[in-house]
């Protein structure tokens, strides 16, 4: 069926939400069910209910939520992810981070802290402090 891109009933909470294009500006809480991409300005809360990528172009503070979240572009902020957070090489974050699993890559930049949670119990905690040497500059 062409028009199943509609059908709610169709779709999969692990299918794409949305997008918010570059040019787009957000104010606000958005709540997504599946996974979501940002390029565009965003301020407040963003939750998925899946993954949430932050584009090279996004431009953000405030709060994200989702299952992973992976930030190629800037965000201050609190991020809270319940697999993994993923920061590309052009990432800039400051703020923290919460979760079991964090990945920066080369050149990346973090300035802030980082508490990493246990998978079996999130009251289990250790935080580190983050300053990407980059972030001296």
């Amino acid at each position: 069926m062409p028009w199943s891109i509609f059908d709610r009933k169709a779709q999969d909470s692990t299918e794409w939400s949305g997008f918010l294009e570059q040019g787009t500006k957000l104010e606000g809480k958005l709540d997504s069910p599946g996974t979501l991409r940002v390029d565009s300005h965003i301020v407040g809360t963003i939750s998925s209910g899946s993954n949430l990528i932050l584009g090279e172009s996004a431009r953000g503070n405030g709060e994200l939520t989702a299952n992973s979240v992976m930030i190629a572009g800037q965000f201050d902020g609190v991020i809270r992810a319940r697999t993994r957070v993923e920061l590309q090489a052009k990432a800039i974050v400051t703020g923290e981070i919460e979760t079991p699993d964090l990945l920066i890559a080369p050149g990346a930049i973090f300035d802030g802290r980082c508490h990493v949670i246990s998978r079996e119990d999130s009251t289990k905690r250790v935080t580190i402090p983050i300053r990407s040497s980059a972030a001296r500059q």
